[in-house]
């Protein structure tokens, strides 16, 4: 399931979908609005995506790792419209029988999502600047680990 939301991310809700009583893990991730970038003072973000496109594309990257990494559930919610320092942007959680597949499902959501669904991120400086950014590090770390 992929989801967009203009409303906080609650990880504990979003985990509580994924119980299962036949998996033996649970890995999640959680992307947050940090207060810096490539040198940058971060007052706020703005997210907007094209919804019905990003919907559909977050639905098959969902479902592919499901097939490929053979989980139990999988679960990606991304928040659209104005986050503050601190809140959720982005939550990937996947249930499945053994760790080793858990983890690397969850990293393979996110990198997907990252680079394959229309969502764009506008950063809110303390300066009072505002601009479009791009995931520079995103292309940088993504398979590395980092």
């Amino acid at each position: 399931m992929f989801q967009l939301t203009d409303q906080p991310i609650s990880a504990s809700a979003e985990t509580s979908h994924l119980r299962n009583a036949s998996a033996g893990a649970l890995a999640t991730f959680e992307g947050w609005v940090r207060n810096h970038n490539e040198g940058k003072d971060v007052d706020r973000l703005e997210y907007e995506a094209y919804a019905s496109m990003a919907i559909k594309e977050g639905e098959r990257i969902v479902a592919e790792a499901c097939e490929k990494f053979d989980l139990l559930d999988a679960h990606c919610v991304h928040r659209t419209g104005d986050l503050g320092i601190g809140e959720i942007a982005v939550w990937v959680g996947v249930s499945s029988v053994h760790r080793g597949p858990a983890f690397d499902a969850c990293e393979y959501i996110i990198d997907q999502t990252k680079s394959r669904v229309p969502i764009w991120k506008k950063e809110h400086y303390t300066d009072g600047a505002a601009e479009w950014v791009a995931c520079h590090e995103c292309a940088q770390h993504a398979g590395h680990g980092e």
